[in-house]
């Protein structure tokens, strides 16, 4: 058996071997080889039409996503103009696929139901000269028929599909006088039209006008408000009696263990009422308004407005909280209840909006800039700031706007450190700037996701 392998494994007998084995399978081999190369070739080829496609399609999705946000937050700041909304989204779109290599491109965007939103339909190719030789020209990049496009959502209160309660102090006082109160009118609107852009109940806006007192509806003055008899009596800082009239409608601030908490005005812990010479309340316009998602309710509100009075900010503090409250739940209508404290699916935020610094405050239903007496709970300024401290221990979320104020005056202070953070300040020096500072606001609030 040695002999046979040695010499089979001679050079000789094993160059005949190779050979004869050559002679057999030339043909074979050449043909295997070519059909390889033809294959190698094509799966190269393919795999560069690949990446130009899996590039593409990554771009374009990514640029449908930013046009679609852009789109919706056009929306958000002017939900009555598509057209804008739409030639926002479009300019994003081109903008970031000018520099694709894709063809039949028909992608548009249109508005979601009741302007909730932005989508695109259509579809687009890019062009695959490789695969072309096998009989694939082109590969699709977008094709919203599959349903596997982004839609831009408008969702208010920054938790997208949860309940935002949100509750809006405004000043309107004397100061407010002439063009500031239109302009405060046309930024509150601007606020309620964004966050309230879809009216499902999903989100409710409270509304807490306020000047030397709160205004507040007769169905449920008597249950918040302490009596008080209809004439009183007092003497003021002069030394002149003075008789003033009670105004039942009308709330100033309570004292005792509550003064600066939420509890539920029961028993002893009423509000405080409020005398006048006139016995009419101040502000002689604007009720407060508990949470609701009527948007015209609230906007006819807003347009009913007219600045008077002096400032007590600590009582547009107070009921902006009030209205936020669980503990106040059983004082306003069924619609109108606030949800309770620590809920993950309920935001609750306070705006609070003042062009002045805050100086009236009261001591037995009377301001103390007449009543010979100081009030117990301190001043307004004061008494604001430990609200707004409190406020944000119960897990609201404030917000706070200066109009035309001093900077670093004790108002501006106040609205400063009310504020829950630097980024919820805001400061502005005229109309324009003041709806910027609630249009920032109600964008802050009302977020937007993208789904699929």
């Amino acid at each position: 058996m040695s002999q046979y392998l040695k010499r089979f494994f001679t050079h000789k007998g094993l160059a005949k071997l190779v050979q004869r084995w050559r002679e057999d399978q030339q043909g074979g081999v050449a043909l295997l080889f070519g059909l390889t190369f033809v294959l190698m070739l094509l799966f190269v080829a393919g795999a560069v039409d690949y990446s130009r496609w899996l590039a593409a399609r990554t771009n374009t999705l990514s640029a449908v996503d930013s046009a679609v946000l852009a789109g919706a937050r056009s929306l958000q700041t002017d939900n009555d103009n598509v057209a804008a909304a739409v030639a926002a989204a479009n300019r994003y779109y081109k903008e970031n696929t000018r520099n694709l290599d894709v063809v039949d491109d028909t992608v548009r965007f249109l508005p979601l139901e009741n302007n909730a939103g932005m989508k695109a339909t259509g579809q687009s190719y890019v062009v695959t000269p490789f695969l072309n030789i096998i009989g694939i020209p082109r590969l699709p990049v977008l094709n919203a028929a599959e349903g596997k496009i982004s839609e831009a959502v408008i969702a208010s209160g920054g938790k997208s599909r949860g309940e935002n309660e949100i509750s809006i102090m405004l000043d309107i006082t004397g100061s407010m006088r002439g063009q500031k109160i239109v302009d405060l009118q046309d930024a509150a609107k601007d606020l309620i039209d964004i966050v309230l852009l879809k009216e499902d109940g999903q989100t409710r806006v409270a509304l807490v006008p306020f000047s030397e007192a709160i205004n507040i509806e007769k169905n449920w003055a008597a249950e918040v408000v302490s009596n008080g008899p209809q004439r009183y009596t007092f003497r003021d800082w002069w030394g002149r009696t003075q008789r003033w009239q009670l105004d039942g409608l009308c709330a100033t601030e309570r004292t005792g263990a509550d003064a600066f908490t939420d509890a539920s005005p029961d028993g002893q812990n009423k509000l405080g009422h409020f005398y006048s010479s006139d016995g009419e309340c101040m502000p002689k316009s604007g009720t407060v308004i508990p949470l609701s998602s009527d948007k015209s309710k609230l906007k006819q509100s807003i347009d009913g407005y007219q600045a008077s009075g002096n400032t007590a900010g600590h009582l547009g503090t107070a009921w902006a909280w009030y209205m936020l409250s669980p503990n106040w739940a059983q004082r306003v209508p069924p619609t109108s209840r606030p949800g309770p404290y620590g809920d993950p699916n309920i935001n609750k935020i306070a705006i609070l909006m003042t062009d002045g610094e805050y100086n009236t405050e009261y001591c037995n239903g009377v301001t103390t800039s007449y009543i010979n007496c100081n009030s117990p709970n301190g001043s307004s300024t004061t008494q604001a700031r430990t609200l707004c401290t409190n406020m944000k221990a119960a897990g609201i979320t404030v917000y706070t706007v200066g109009f035309q104020l001093a900077r670093g005056g004790e108002s501006y202070e106040t609205m400063r450190q009310c504020a829950t953070d630097p980024s919820s300040f805001f400061s502005a020096d005229d109309g324009d700037g003041l709806k910027q500072a609630f249009r920032d606001i109600a964008l802050q609030i009302s977020t937007l996701y993208l789904t699929r």
